[in-house]
């Protein structure tokens, strides 16, 4: 009995070892996000949505943190992330990184996404139809260096109608938050006297009562690009078989909870490709700002 026993000890360790193999318990799907909200919330908001995938595709999700944009990008492309709700920017980046990897889902908003450009009450700026020419020479900050509302489409806007390269049109070089709630936090408090954000952060902000918008004032909303999306990793197919990214599209596709939603704070997630974001990689070329 008690060789027996032993036997099929050594049998169940060999089993989660994979005696030198790779078994299916150990074939673990790593979903991360882009840091552009506080850590603590991001994590609270994400290891639901890792779970319900576990339970939706039959496989484990996992949810890896990061603490900064370029994180993400780089655990993609080492693979160590396979799943990642990337920015414009960021998505570009991951993909001319890793070949084959794919854009599949993106939230019904993100076609048509915007930039606010925001200002603290001391300035004076109010809210103007075209590009508030006023913020010339003011203290000014982006979100992170990497990010698509926050930085790249800001960026782009402040050349398109200013002129300048930032550093030029405010007199000072390029200061970055980290964060879309961080710059709004930096402009509320007079630390900045504008800056520019994601629309989605700014709105929410309000509706919770965290900032006042008397205070931090929107003073453009700016032209419109395509932003956020869902980017899959090609090792999926060799992990979990041909078809796991087609699968795992259609998937987030049914997704209909509100409150696993919130955590991208979208109302319903529509299918993506790589080409709707073909006009954000040209700019980030321009700016030199894929690698």
């Amino acid at each position: 009995m008690k060789t027996l026993v032993q036997a099929a000890l050594l049998g169940f360790a060999c089993f989660t070892s994979s005696c030198g193999g790779e078994s299916s318990a150990e074939a673990v799907l790593t979903f991360s996000a882009i840091p552009d909200h506080d850590q603590t919330m991001l994590r609270a908001k994400y290891e639901p949505v890792a779970e319900w995938l576990s339970e939706q595709l039959g496989v484990p999700v996992r949810y890896r943190p990061v603490v900064k944009y370029k994180d993400a990008v780089e655990l993609f492309r080492t693979g160590d992330v396979q799943l990642a709700w990337f920015g414009g920017l960021s998505g570009v980046q991951a993909r001319r990184s890793v070949e084959g990897a794919r854009a599949i889902v993106q939230g019904a908003a993100d076609p048509t996404y915007y930039s606010y450009f925001i200002a603290h009450k001391d300035t004076g700026l109010e809210r103007s139809e075209s590009f508030p020419k006023g913020i010339e020479g003011k203290k000014f900050t982006f979100g992170s260096p990497d990010s698509t509302s926050g930085r790249l489409m800001p960026e782009y806007f402040i050349r398109k109608y200013g002129g300048k390269a930032p550093a030029d049109y405010f007199g000072h070089e390029n200061a970055y938050s980290g964060a879309h709630d961080k710059t709004i936090e930096q402009v509320a408090s007079g630390q900045f006297e504008v800056g520019a954000c994601n629309y989605k952060t700014y709105d929410k902000m309000v509706a919770d009562g965290k900032i006042d918008p008397a205070v931090c004032k929107v003073i453009w909303k700016s032209d419109l690009y395509a932003d956020y999306n869902m980017t899959a990793h090609p090792d999926l197919e060799k992990t979990f078989g041909a078809g796991f990214i087609d699968k795992l599209q259609k998937t987030l596709l049914r997704l209909d909870d509100p409150e696993l939603l919130a955590a991208f704070q979208r109302d319903r997630l529509i299918a993506a490709s790589n080409e709707d974001f073909s006009r954000i990689e040209e700019l980030a070329v321009e700016l030199g700002l894929t690698d």
